[in-house]
């Protein structure tokens, strides 16, 4: 009945004719179908005389009722998701104009076509039917994601509700070809989950944006440690870090304080029966057997100074700490840490098993294979909340203490306990200690050991650590005090009204929330008003504790940039293909620089989009990638791969052509003609590509085609070819 329902009254809308007597409940729901359908096409200012099918159903969603509208014509399809009272939150149109993409994996790419700002116009002009004027509106961004190939524009940010930002986003799709929307989808209010019920306050504040600041300045709390500022650095410099807190707002109508955190992590509790999830475990040095045979295993073995697993496996067994007495070595498997030097470091993986009833126990050491040296050491076992701890989380730590005494000898006088917060979950297999290490008194976590303790026996379950040498410190004299530090890093913070999610319990006596209660839910969210601390534009570091400076994080940007290309004659073309990612992961681009195969292949690479080389400093791994790439955009072969070839600009002009799907045409002969002052030196294999050169505004005055060819050259004809 309800597919027959939807037929009636698809005909019924198409030809506009009244609606066919039905039951009570069916001309209910067919009537709210009516009613939504004629919401939604007047408020889309829809044209739907090209359809000649349609199709309408309804769904519950949180606190509201959905309803999907389908109209299909000719190759055409027209969908809209709507909320009882009209509002849109999704609509997709397919139809013979919107084509395929002009490009797929492999290929070479085109320079994005249409007009941004007119499609900004179609986006505006959609969201002004699409949203309620009353309520909501969007601050209009430039188009993100531009990039090669794409044949749309991509409007995406926030919804906002008395001018003021809100939890709701939106995204919208416009096609370069003609700006017509094909996509657009939207949060509401009545759809999330869990519902939010109570409507949007008014947007007038009781408190000040100065009130807000001081009582959110006092939630934020920072802690003196040494950093490395490079990851190369010997020089460890002091820094302000910020701690991690709860997120506060302060409720705009009354002034108070509200920790939305806590809030949150109740909902979790409630909603899973559950803590805070737990943090994932320290990662371990990954060695793996790869593809190693049983040869090539046994080939490291017999490398100089390499235990056997058997001398390896005795060696554990000597520190009882590691509690292995009831474990069985189960596998070793040996890798160079690098693999292309024979002389690097050996590792070995040895991993033990016991059966524990229905479970099995693991423990995974990977030590030096030649010293015997442990590097790391993990564990699984099952988490058990009737498990009785052997041990308390003090007495736990005493062991973590003393295994470290004896296992990095003179360095444990230097650490000190970091971290222990994880220790309180039940049923956890283990208890989890971080010690750093400490000069002048101040941390530097960057130097650190973690040490697991097994719950049910008190033997080390867990190692992982990392530690400088030759590292200096800087000095702590002459810091700013905690005081200015945590004032310039409230100064990365804007302190912005707006509205905010915050969960609240249901309560049985609200018919609304007692229907969301029988769905199996306990919380819903509300809408509050509040200030909130945003962060600003950037990633931010710390405070400078030398200067009390707040620390930016310098952006690598959306492209290569280059500090060699100023009054050059190809600056404008090369700093186009930079934009979209284009070019070598150098600050130099060497205009002039005789162009080599290598520097062709990987700037061809990079306009797929995924790998930005620099040819004179990439790993053997990286070129064969970059190859790889080429290979598939039909550029050349690996039979014709010769990293270090200089290229003449015929070799450029048949690699770029090729990749750009044109050499099967150019490859013909006695059809094509061209008009270089050099046409008399083109040789006749050459002459197809030279005349599609030309065509193509690749080349023109002279081809010179047995002249070498500079990296400028290749980055302009490149430029030219993606323009089309």
């Amino acid at each position: 009945m309800k597919r027959l329902l939807a037929m009636l009254l698809s005909a019924a809308l198409l030809a506009g004719a009244a609606l066919p007597a039905l039951g009570a409940e069916e001309a209910s729901a067919d009537a709210r179908l009516a009613q939504v359908t004629q919401t939604v096409k007047e408020r889309l200012e829809l044209d739907t005389e090209g359809y000649d099918s349609f199709y309408g159903e309804s769904w519950q969603q949180g606190s509201a009722t959905v309803w999907s509208l389908e109209w299909s014509g000719a190759g055409d399809a027209l969908s809209v998701q709507a909320l009882e009272d009209g509002t849109v939150v999704s609509y997709s149109r397919t139809d013979p104009a919107e084509g395929t993409a002009p490009w797929s994996a492999g290929a070479l790419p085109a320079f994005p076509q249409g007009d941004p700002e007119a499609a900004a116009s179609a986006a505006g002009a959609f969201l002004a039917l699409a949203l309620d004027p009353a309520l909501e509106t969007v601050r209009l961004e430039a188009p993100a994601g531009e990039r090669l190939g794409a044949e749309s524009f991509r409007f995406s940010g926030t919804i906002l509700l008395y001018g003021l930002p809100s939890p709701l986003s939106y995204s919208l799709t416009v096609r370069a070809s003609d700006n017509q929307v094909t996509r657009f989808t939207r949060d509401a209010l009545e759809t999330l989950y869990p519902s939010c019920l109570g409507g949007v306050p008014g947007p007038e504040a009781a408190v000040s944006a100065a009130q807000a600041e001081a009582l959110l300045q006092d939630t934020l709390s920072l802690r003196l440690e040494y950093v490395l500022p490079e990851a190369e650095s010997t020089q460890a410099v002091l820094r302000y870090l910020p701690d991690r807190v709860h997120a506060y707002y302060v409720d705009a109508k009354t002034g108070t304080l509200v920790d939305l955190t806590a809030l949150e992590e109740a909902l979790y509790r409630e909603t899973t029966g559950e803590g805070a999830a737990p943090e994932a475990p320290a990662g371990e040095i990954s060695v793996t057997s790869g593809a190693l045979t049983q040869a090539e295993q046994e080939g490291i073995q017999r490398l100089e100074g390499v235990r056997s697993s058997g001398a390896l496996d005795a060696a554990l067994r000597e520190t009882p700490e590691y509690g292995l007495g009831a474990y069985t070595l189960a596998s070793a498997l040996y890798q160079l840490s690098d693999p292309a030097d024979p002389e690097s470091q050996v590792l070995c993986r040895l991993t033990y098993s016991r059966a524990g009833g229905e479970n099995v126990y693991r423990r995974t050491f990977i030590v030096d294979a030649r010293t015997g040296e442990v590097q790391s050491l993990s564990s699984s076992a099952p988490w058990d909340e009737e498990r009785v701890p052997a041990l308390t989380v003090e007495e736990a730590q005493a062991r973590a203490g003393a295994f470290l005494a004896s296992f990095c000898g003179d360095r444990a006088a230097r650490l000190s306990l970091y971290d222990a917060t994880n220790n309180t979950a039940e049923g956890a297999p283990s208890y989890t200690f971080t010690f750093a290490r400490r000069e002048n008194g101040i941390f530097f976590p960057a130097d650190a050991y973690t040490v697991g303790i097994d719950a049910a026996d008190g033997s080390v379950s867990a190692l992982n650590f990392q530690y400088h040498e030759g590292v200096d410190f800087q000095s702590p004299e002459g810091i700013v005090d905690a005081g200015a530090a945590l004032d310039a890093w409230m100064g990365t913070y804007d302190v912005t009204l707006g509205y905010l999610l915050v969960p609240q319990p249901l309560e049985a006596g609200d018919p609304d929330q007692a229907r969301l209660i029988q769905m199996g839910l306990t919380h819903c969210n509300t809408l509050a008003l509040g200030f909130a601390l945003e962060r600003r534009e950037g990633s931010w570091l710390g405070v400078d504790a030398h200067t009390g400076e707040a620390l930016r994080q310098e952006s690598a940007g959306n492209g290569p940039a280059y500090d060699d290309l100023e009054g050059h004659w190809a600056q404008a073309q090369i700093e186009k293909l930079a934009q979209y990612g284009v070019g070598y992961a150098s600050s130099r681009f060497h205009p002039d620089q005789a162009l080599t195969q290598a520097g062709l292949v990987c700037l061809l690479a990079s306009t797929q989009g995924w790998l930005l080389l620099d040819p004179e400093a990439a790993e053997a791994e990286e070129l064969d990638s970059a190859y790889a790439a080429a290979y598939g955009m039909g550029a050349l072969t690996a039979r014709e791969r010769e990293d270090a070839a200089i290229l003449t600009r015929s070799d450029v002009v048949r690699m770029l052509l090729d990749a750009a799907g044109y050499g099967s045409a150019a490859r013909l002969e006695g059809i094509f003609t061209c008009a270089y002052t050099d046409r008399a030196d083109i040789p006749a294999d050459e002459l197809g590509y030279a005349a599609l050169a030309q065509a193509l505004g690749l080349a023109q005055g002279v081809y010179a085609g047995a002249r070498t060819a500079t990296r400028a050259e290749a980055a302009v004809m490149l430029c030219r070819l993606l323009e089309g």
